[in-house]
């Protein structure tokens, strides 16, 4: 199940450059991961300063 990020995103970026399969870009307002690509493992939760990411 690919991770989520929510409404509580920053736009701050970590979560994209932590992500070691480029599933994260920036979309509307905050970042986005494409479930397709996304491989479950969890870089970019931890690295989120706002703990905006979880698995969803």
């Amino acid at each position: 199940m690919a991770y989520k990020i929510s409404e509580e995103c920053s736009m701050c970026g970590a979560c994209e450059s932590s992500c070691p399969v480029e599933a994260i870009s920036a979309g509307d307002g905050k970042y986005e991961i494409d479930a397709g690509l996304c491989i479950d493992c969890g870089a970019c939760e931890s690295t989120c300063p706002v703990e905006a990411i979880s698995a969803g």
